[in-house]
């Protein structure tokens, strides 16, 4: 099979973990019979160096042309980076918000699981890390208040700003679908997490989820409130499946989530359309402070790989074997940095950078 895959290695980390991502498929590809075209491109700062812009014409059309997107990181210190002196929609991140749009990625998919190697790393009580959980974000990327009308005015003297908050039931209902059929998929749990004592949004949001519920009788759906979600994520992850929300809350949450399961290192994350097509990437940013120096975790950006090849090409073996790879390295104590116990025990690991863990993983496919 060939696979036609845009590279995005990015900024920063980006093309540390992207080349050990791309060795990792190298060696599932070589053991199945596959065959991976490449094609690279620019976005975010990197691409605001050569070309002005975060991302370009030419750009977006090469992502089209492609079976699936993978992408490493992008943007910079926020601080001290010149690419953040710039207009908004030309930093790096405005790129990100582009290529999601005109690519139709609507749904975002961000898995939050605890490897049982890994529980001493779990910032939750034991008694609540000893239980494990595998739940799983679903994220509507392309609506809401990241892509709403804004303005900043001056009103009798005074800096007013707006944004706004807007979603239709067709969004609503998509992303609603895709919900359900990935809980069919899992443990059959739908949680949808919204403010509907406040928003209107978010009551349209309720309205429009309980009728697609009707359709899949199979599949147990409840509402949440978002500031309750927020509280329930670290006293009792286990009791989730599918959290189906918004923009926003989806982007606070699935960072809350990430990091209970004691590194942001570790967590994939999959954009996809309406068709099979998707863009993958690790769910942590682009670590500038740590950029070139072999120690970035490329284990969510290889385990990003691995839900390319299940979700864009249906090769569900192969993606099995890598994440089957990635238990076994920790299995056998491989380490970097971030996932490195910091209680002093270090007899029973092996301290690894970023090109040791993906070659070892890579041996193990």
């Amino acid at each position: 099979m060939v696979l036609n895959v845009t590279c995005i290695p990015g900024d920063g980390i980006g093309p540390e973990i992207v080349t050990e991502a791309k060795r990792v498929l190298g060696s599932v590809s070589e053991k199945y019979g596959h065959e991976i075209k490449y094609t690279d491109i620019l976005m975010g700062g990197c691409s605001i160096d050569k070309y002005g812009v975060p991302l370009t014409d030419e750009a977006i059309e090469t992502a089209k042309s492609a079976d699936a997107v993978l992408m490493g990181s992008i943007g910079g210190n926020t601080s001290t980076s010149p690419w953040y002196k710039l207009p908004p929609e030309k930093r790096p991140e405005a790129g990100l918000l582009r290529i999601r749009k005109s690519l139709g990625l609507f749904a975002n998919l961000r898995p939050a699981y605890l490897f049982s190697e890994l529980s001493d790393a779990c910032p939750l009580k034991k008694q609540t890390s000893d239980h494990g959980f595998d739940l799983l974000i679903m994220r509507e990327l392309t609506g809401g208040l990241y892509f709403g009308a804004r303005k900043t005015v001056v009103e009798d003297g005074i800096r007013v700003a707006t944004d706004t908050l807007t979603y239709s039931e067709t969004e609503i209902r998509r992303i609603a679908i895709k919900a359900f059929e990935t809980a069919r998929k899992r443990r059959n749990k739908v949680t949808s997490v919204d403010e509907a004592n406040v928003l209107d949004s978010s009551r349209l949001w309720r309205a429009v989820v309980n009728e697609v519920a009707k359709y899949y009788p199979d599949v147990t759906v409840e509402h949440m409130l978002v500031d309750n979600c927020a509280m329930q994520l670290v006293h009792d992850p286990a009791q989730f499946d599918v959290i189906l929300t918004e923009n926003m809350f989806g982007d606070i949450l699935s960072d809350e989530a990430s990091m209970i399961t004691g590194s942001i290192g570790m967590l994939s994350s999959a954009s996809l359309n309406d068709t099979k097509f998707g863009l993958y990437e690790p769910s942590h940013g682009s670590a500038p402070d740590i950029a070139g120096k072999d120690i970035a975790n490329p284990i969510a950006t290889i385990l990003s790989a691995a839900m390319m090849l299940r979700y864009s090409f249906d090769l569900d073996k192969e993606a099995d074997d890598i994440e089957n790879a990635v238990r076994q390295v920790l299995k056998e104590g491989y380490r970097t940095t971030d996932i490195m116990p910091n209680d002093g025990r270090t007899g029973d690991f092996k301290a690894v950078g970023c090109s040791g863990m993906g070659l070892a993983i890579a041996d193990r496919v």
